[in-house]
């Protein structure tokens, strides 16, 4: 039994007085349940104060006027009313009368639909069902602790997350679990906005070096697949894609070869016993507090008494050169002893789970953490996870384990409180977590998976293998030679070339398509600069069978540390490229540009530019690599513009408060290519974009959405556009477009 001692220092006898009104329940008695609850003013689980809402029902006067009602307490979770609360005197009745039927009215009220409602008047709490004449809930506030597991279970945010997520899967599946559900007409998906700490179970449980934002990996797996179905990410990385695909009631395989990937992803969805676990971690916390080593000489005992990481090298580039060097001797000795405790937990789910957060703790727990300038000193990063290796921080803080801890502790709880719902007992056979390489997937059947979604290593930038040796040393995680000759990076302790990494990408994508059914999709996140990477991974889905579908920018979420140091060097956000496979795939279609390509390469460098206001690189970047899958020049940029910052810093302005290039002041446009062929140039890209998201744009769409692209050039008049549109589209359905079929737009330039 939780105890909350919320009214340990109140005088229940105040409520005597008749003094003591409504405005006092809500002040001194109604608000510390409320905060101990999680409710707040702002943010997800908020707290919306007397909303005034119009009457449903009742209207006065010859004029019908509207009569106002106004609850004490809505309760916002995520978007949505989940409760409402009333606030009356001592003196008033809240099991029956006017009272509860005046909560009932705000509860069905429709806009706000709540299930729940509530009426507190100082001794006592009622909760209703909107359904139901007894209540679930009443009890004495004077007795409030033997009551606030029942009320935790019934009112605590947490609870209702859980049920949403439930009724959306349940939406879901009913919506998509249709015998017309066709995998071939799926289409792709805008940019989607960034929700990333809005699901508990990915963020603050367990750093790692990338991770998607769970609503964007959610809604490809909705959008591609169907209930029931096989998700497959073979660079599973911190398990977005394998958990959101139980989330929506698929099934999963997650394969990586970090140990790390496979413990975290395992730890985190592995089922547990809530009340074990809470009287685990009560054990520990004593048994801590009690033998916890302060002095040099309790230390140095630890030190030889408890195992810890000693002699594990670290990978070039760091600061110092084996993992105990992270450590002061203090982190050191109360890291191992906090890990001893740990090991002495016989359930095995209970272990592993707060494994992971000890795993979490060491994060922060090191020489290497970097306190956030502008969040405060518990709001930093580890150094390989900031700055992609070991670089020891210049004044360190020591941070206290325990609190480190007991917070990443309190945040696996609430994660797996959240996914608990769908992943459980009954559901966890459906996940499959294997340590092992995208390059061989012989395990899995042939044509028995339905969908894939991926994050691969991007070539150079992040060796994990290397950066994962902290965590990996103090979990006694290994990692083989055998392990770091697959991993497919570039660089990295065993010096890879690029040609290895990209043969390394190429198998992977071979293995893919094997496992993969017939009018199925993958999804390939990426993010690179340099075209040649881009060309490798069209080539080689091509060559293994992939018909490519189209490309989307999407970003990830807040700019990385590491792009704030090399603006020019690292990219933000990403392009998630769609292939589907298919019996009779077509390949892209090859444009013949001759010898325009560097006039192309300006000209779509200054249309992305007239079409912002000013460019930044990703915006250039993105729009270039597009257009050379669109267009099939891949093969021609990956040669001759590797990196187009030379081009960008010559040619153009560049400011660095907004980090934008711009056309420089009193100049026009550089290109000279003919006005038809710029036209067609961009109608091409924007009908094959529009029939990727299946789409038939107007005449009107049309010249609205290219005529940006083509200004501060030679403008051409609509007509203009009209004239060349006819020559590579055709016209259907009341002024609606497509692109002509096959075979027709051979040798348009």
């Amino acid at each position: 039994m939780t105890t909350t001692n919320l009214y340990k220092d109140f005088d229940f006898q105040l409520l005597n007085s008749p003094e003591f009104k409504e405005d006092a329940v809500r002040e001194e008695l109604i608000s510390p349940i409320l905060k101990s609850l999680g409710y707040k003013a702002f943010g997800h689980n908020r707290i919306v104060y007397s909303k005034t809402l119009s009457h449903p029902f009742v209207k006065i006067g010859s004029k019908k006027r509207q009569i106002n009602i106004i609850p004490d307490y809505l309760f916002e979770i995520n978007g949505k009313y989940s409760w409402v609360l009333d606030a009356k005197a001592p003196n008033e009745n809240i099991l029956s009368g006017d009272h509860i039927e005046q909560v009932y009215s705000y509860a069905i009220h429709p806009e706000i639909h709540a299930d729940i409602f509530a009426l507190c008047n100082g001794k006592e709490f009622a909760a209703f069902k909107k359904d139901k004449k007894e209540p679930l809930l009443f009890f004495q506030l004077s007795e409030i602790d033997q009551h606030w597991d029942e009320i935790q279970k019934l009112l605590s945010p947490d609870i209702f997350v859980s049920q949403q997520i439930v009724e959306e899967s349940q939406v879901e599946y009913k919506k998509i679990d249709k015998k017309d559900f066709n995998y071939l007409e799926r289409k792709s998906l805008p940019e989607i906005p960034v929700r990333k700490q809005a699901a508990k179970r990915h963020f603050g449980v367990h750093g790692y070096f990338t991770k998607q934002a769970w609503n964007i990996v959610q809604e490809y797996i909705k959008n591609y697949s169907k209930a029931g179905d096989t998700i497959l990410d073979p660079f599973g990385g911190s398990g977005v894609t394998a958990i959101e695909a139980l989330m929506t009631q698929r099934k999963a395989i997650h394969i990586d070869l970090n140990p790390l990937s496979v413990f975290m992803a395992g730890s985190l969805t592995t089922p547990i016993d809530f009340n074990l676990i809470a009287e685990e971690f009560e054990k520990i916390e004593k048994k801590f507090a009690k033998s916890l080593p302060q002095t040099d000489e309790e230390i140095k005992k630890v030190l030889q008494k408890y195992p810890h990481p000693n002699g594990n090298t670290l990978p070039k580039g760091s600061d110092v050169e084996t993992v105990s060097e992270l450590f002061s001797d203090k982190q050191l000795a109360q890291l191992a002893y906090l890990k001893h405790l740990i090991n002495k937990v016989k359930d095995k789910n209970c272990k592993n789970s707060l494994l992971l957060s000890f795993s979490s703790t060491v994060t922060k727990i090191n020489l290497t953490y970097h306190a956030s300038k502008s969040r405060g000193i518990n709001a930093g990063n580890a150094a390989a996870f900031a700055y992609y290796r070991y670089r020891m921080a210049k004044e360190p803080i020591e941070l206290d384990v325990w609190a480190s801890f007991n917070t990443k502790y309190k945040k696996l709880i609430k994660a797996k409180k959240e996914i608990e719902p769908l992943i459980n007992s009954e559901t966890i056979e459906n996940l499959t977590i294997k340590k092992g390489t995208a390059t061989d997937l012989s395990w899995i059947e042939k044509e028995s998976i339905d969908y894939i979604y991926t994050d691969p290593p991007y070539g150079a930038k992040i060796p994990y293998l290397d950066l994962s040796t902290m965590w990996n040393a103090w979990l006694d995680l290994d990692v083989s030679q055998e392990d770091r000759n697959l991993e497919a990076i570039e660089g990295g302790m065993q010096n890879k070339t690029r040609d290895e990494y990209v043969d390394l990408l190429s198998l992977s994508i071979t293995e893919m398509y094997r496992v993969l059914k017939f009018d199925r999709w993958m999804s390939f996140v990426f993010a690179h600069k340099n075209p040649h990477y881009w060309h490798a991974i069209v080539d080689t889905a091509e060559k293994a069978g992939f018909e490519y579908a189209g490309t989307v920018k999407q970003a990830n979420g807040q700019t990385s540390f590491k792009k704030r140091q090399n603006p020019f060097s690292v990219l933000a956000g990403q392009l998630i490229i769609n292939f589907v496979k298919k019996k009779t795939p077509k390949a892209i279609q090859r444009v013949n540009l001759g010898n325009d390509i560097y006039d192309l390469v300006l000209e779509t460098i200054e249309a992305v530019i007239a079409q912002n206001d000013g460019a930044t690189l990703e915006q250039i970047n993105d729009e270039l690599i597009m257009k050379g899958m669109e267009f099939g020049f891949l093969h021609v940029l990956s040669k001759e513009y590797k990196d187009l910052t030379p081009i960008l810093m010559s040619e153009y302005d560049y400011e660095k408060k907004d980090e934008k290039f711009y056309i420089r002041k009193n100049m026009k446009f550089k290109t000279k290519i003919p006005l038809d062929m710029r036209i067609k140039y961009f109608l091409l890209s924007y009908l094959k974009r529009k029939e990727t998201q299946g789409e038939n744009p107007t005449t009107d769409d049309i010249i609205l959405d290219i005529m940006p692209l083509l200004r501060n050039g030679i403008t051409p008049e609509n007509q203009t556009i009209l004239i060349v549109l006819r020559t590579i589209a055709e016209e259907f359905e009341e002024n609606k477009w497509h692109l002509k079929r096959d075979g027709q737009l051979d040798m348009i330039f």
